[in-house]
């Protein structure tokens, strides 16, 4: 699949803008790391996919500079209250199986960076003391990553801050 049937894709899929950069391009902030060990979302240390769990910034820098180009998609929910998990999770649900079925139907070898830590499974195999079920298709959030995700935005021509009442949800398929 061409760069621009992937974008072409990722917009009949139904993400609301989708574009292309180079992975050279983000901007990575360490100093966010630390808003992970606050655990709003809760993922803190019992997903694998998740701080402390994860890899250290370094590691995870690595991992998206591994890959060169990157599909940048974005998803608009009407959602009140940006820090209510009840209408924020399944919006980020929904825009993360998108975005892994974009990657899927592409066949193309890459890293997804999600809008939310893993949830493929409920929960996470950590907490039993398990390896991780699937570790080909699991993906870390893009905070986990500590992507300066306003910076990507305005990079790719996308709003970062839509107004009340409505929150953009961000991935990445880096390739």
């Amino acid at each position: 699949m061409s760069e621009e049937q992937l974008l072409q894709e990722a917009l009949a899929l139904g993400f609301a803008n989708a574009a292309l950069m180079n992975t050279k391009d983000l901007v990575f902030m360490p100093s966010f790391r630390p808003l992970c060990a606050e655990n709003v979302c809760g993922k803190y240390g019992v997903n694998y996919a998740c701080p402390p769990d994860c890899g250290t910034v370094e590691e995870m820098k690595a991992r998206v500079l591994r890959w060169p180009r990157a599909l940048v998609m974005q998803s608009m929910w009407d959602i009140v209250d940006s820090m209510d998990e009840d209408e924020t999770k399944p919006a980020k649900k929904c825009h993360n199986q998108l975005t892994r079925r974009l990657i899927d139907q592409s066949g193309m070898p890459g890293l997804m960076v999600g809008c939310g830590g893993c949830g493929l499974c409920s929960p996470c195999a950590i907490t039993a003391g398990e390896p991780c079920r699937f570790p080909d298709k699991m993906y870390s959030c893009m905070s986990a990553y500590c992507v300066f995700v306003k910076d990507m935005a305005e990079k790719c021509g996308m709003e970062y801050d839509c107004g009340p009442g409505v929150v953009a949800f961000f991935s990445m398929f880096c390739f």
